[in-house]
């Protein structure tokens, strides 16, 4: 078992959840993971990190598979502009590598922003740590152990 899905298991686990981790196929697209797990599309929690321009620092959205994050909005949320984060900065401040990115278990606090359309859902699916891995919970308690802020971020 991966160092990364070690964490994401370990923060489930602390946290009291009884989510359920399950390997998949390589998901390319939150319709991959949806395919593969048998949901709907929005049922996917992506992890879209941004880079603060002025801070520098990883930003996280979460948001439903089916939207697109708004880069004003986010912006504007964020309280900074927001530019690519690019794979060294995502693997040093989350300890994630893209495509497995999860919204919980990070190696150092991330600022993060969740999609309240995820809260219309009784079950919700997010990477698990790498690029073959999920889980499922309910998108309160992903919202609430991921110590993000619901913000309207999506176009």
């Amino acid at each position: 078992m991966s160092k990364s899905l070690k964490r994401v298991r370990a923060a489930l686990e602390a946290a009291g959840m009884d989510a359920k981790i399950e390997e998949t196929p390589l998901a390319r697209s939150a319709a991959d993971a949806a395919a593969a797990i048998g949901c709907e599309i929005d049922q996917i929690a992506k992890s879209i990190i941004f880079r603060g321009d002025t801070s520098g620092a990883a930003i996280l959205f979460i948001t439903a598979g089916g939207n697109t994050v708004d880069a004003a909005k986010a912006a504007q949320i964020a309280g900074e502009p927001l530019g690519k984060a690019d794979a060294s900065l995502i693997r040093a401040q989350t300890g994630f590598a893209i495509g497995g990115v999860s919204p919980v278990g990070h190696i150092n606090p991330v600022t993060a922003f969740f999609d309240p359309a995820l809260l219309n859902f009784d079950r919700i699916w997010a990477a698990a740590g790498t690029p073959h891995h999920v889980f499922g919970a309910k998108p309160q308690d992903i919202f609430r152990i991921s110590n993000a802020e619901a913000a309207d971020f999506t176009s």
